[in-house]
């Protein structure tokens, strides 16, 4: 990696034997002048003209007008956020805050969407850092200029391809400390802007704000659906990817089937939506196993849990517990069929009107009726549900909301989401699972050590659901033929 350009080092401190001019122009140690005119000029104008505007453009002026409604006469600020250090002089991959993007479609580190109040609603702005400046030398000069880190729009292009009038981020901080009225700030994503707004916002009145624009994600528009079809279609072709080199990842480890989907996901897409679980054998009785660093063993099974996220952030979120030779074993199966019919029972029960407690009640019964039978509890099943007894082995709750984060929606108030009832356009995964952990005396042995968990992305539609992640296979025997033709 290419180290900026810092001629002063503790290796070359001493004076040189003709001494460079330095600091006239106002530049760094080390820079001439004579370097800093010639990276003046001589540059060919790449001003781009005739930008279409984004896809979505659409869909964002109507969530920005559904915004402008909920809170009038007040100013609304939206920051992006901040680059974040990784170590020393790295920085982590920036990913703007989902209030942002979802409001403007931009995803650049900085930028603020703000609508300010007028007579017949909110003008909005889009700020934005402009072009790096070549006559001060930024461009060359800082570490986030653009000869290091690639161009980025003008403030003009920016204005054709996100539909919003744009201006400098650097001015907007001082003419937030200036502004009057109330207002409102996203908070947690820009502390320079927060600070800036100090006196101006309240916590309660901020937090607002928030719910406001995560209830408003609960119902996707036919953008939003499209993208999430995009996202699972690219899951599935990246579940495949792994189960093609299940014999390579035996060879090393858990990690080899991380990097298989890693690359489906970059290639398609922004990134994976969230860290990839490829958890083998016992530790797919771990919930968030994302160390991915254990063994693949043939005859044990691999529950992998991952999803492609989009260009535009959109993720899906699809399990599948595999048999790594290829075969469920008979107690293997017996656990896994009974989570498929659990999750059979879950989708039956996504449809308008319902609420969204039901798929989780109809999921658990039938896993709670399995444990009963199979003698690790005693009954009666009302009972069991009742004391919440299944949990021991069902451990969570059996779905969320899906969309640009993958627990979408989560500041949402509790009775417009668990409480909630479901409506066409929302889309939710529905994921029941047993764990029996490998150190569970109160289980037979045989079943010690085995996690299982399916899951799938469900779009409630008009008169149902549809599974979004229907290409690729649930049950036992299904997942067995197809594994076979991919091997094969």
């Amino acid at each position: 990696m290419a180290d900026e350009l810092n001629p002063v080092t503790p290796e070359t401190e001493t004076e040189p034997e003709e001494p460079i001019k330095q600091r006239k122009n106002g530049l760094y140690p080390g820079v001439s002048d004579e370097l800093a005119e010639s990276m003046k000029s001589g540059w060919a104008d790449t001003e781009l003209t005739g930008l279409e505007p984004i896809a979505q453009a659409g869909h964002t002026a109507a969530r920005r007008a559904a915004l402008s409604a909920r809170f009038p006469g007040e100013r609304l600020v939206i920051p992006a956020g901040n680059l974040k250090t990784r170590s020393n002089d790295t920085e982590y991959p920036f990913r703007a805050s989902v209030e942002y993007a979802y409001l403007t479609g931009n995803q650049t580190e900085d930028g603020v969407l703000v609508l300010e109040p007028v007579i017949d609603g909110h003008r909005a702005t889009i700020y934005l850092l402009p072009r790096s400046d070549r006559e001060n030398g930024e461009f060359w000069l800082s570490g986030q200029g653009e000869l290091w880190v690639g161009r980025r729009h003008s403030l003009a292009e920016a204005e054709q391809v996100y539909g919003i009038p744009a201006s400098d981020v650097r001015e907007l901080a001082a003419a937030l400390t200036e502004a009057t009225g109330p207002v409102r700030v996203v908070r947690g994503f820009d502390a320079g802007i927060e600070a800036a707004l100090t006196d101006k916002v309240t916590a309660e009145r901020d937090a607002e704000l928030r719910v406001f624009l995560s209830e408003a994600r609960l119902v996707k528009d036919e953008f939003e659906i499209g993208e999430l079809q995009k996202a699972v279609d690219s899951t599935v072709r990246g579940f495949e990817d792994v189960v093609k080199v299940l014999d390579k990842a035996e060879a090393t480890s858990e990690r080899y089937i991380e990097g298989t989907f890693f690359l489906r996901a970059r290639v398609e897409g922004n990134d994976v939506g969230y860290g990839s679980i490829c958890a083998a054998g016992p530790h797919a009785c771990t919930l968030h196993w994302v160390r991915n660093d254990g063994a693949v063993r043939s005859g044990e099974l691999l529950l992998l849990d991952a999803g492609v996220e989009t260009h535009t952030y959109y993720t899906a979120d699809v399990t599948r517990t595999l048999p790594i030779n290829g075969t469920y074993t008979e107690i293997q199966k017996k656990i896994y069929d009974a989570v498929y019919d659990s999750q059979e029972a879950g989708i039956a029960a996504v449809r308008p009107g319902g609420k969204y407690r039901d798929f989780h009640d109809a999921a658990q019964r039938v896993l709670a009726e399995r444990i009963v039978e199979w003698g690790l509890v005693e009954g009666p099943v009302e009972r069991v549900l009742e004391l919440g007894l299944q949990r021991r082995w069902t451990l969570h709750g059996t779905g969320h909301m899906l969309g640009m984060d993958v627990h979408d929606c989560a500041a949402a108030r509790v009775e417009s989401y668990v409480d909630g009832t479901l409506e066409p356009g929302m889309v939710l995964t529905v994921e029941p699972g047993l764990y029996f952990q490998a150190d569970d005396l109160t289980v037979p042995e045989e079943y010690r050590g085995i996690g299982v968990r399916i899951e799938d992305d469900i779009l409630v539609t008009d008169s149902g659901n549809r599974n979004l992640s229907a290409g690729l296979p649930r049950r036992s025997d299904e997942v067995e033929a197809w594994m076979a033709r991919l091997k094969g």
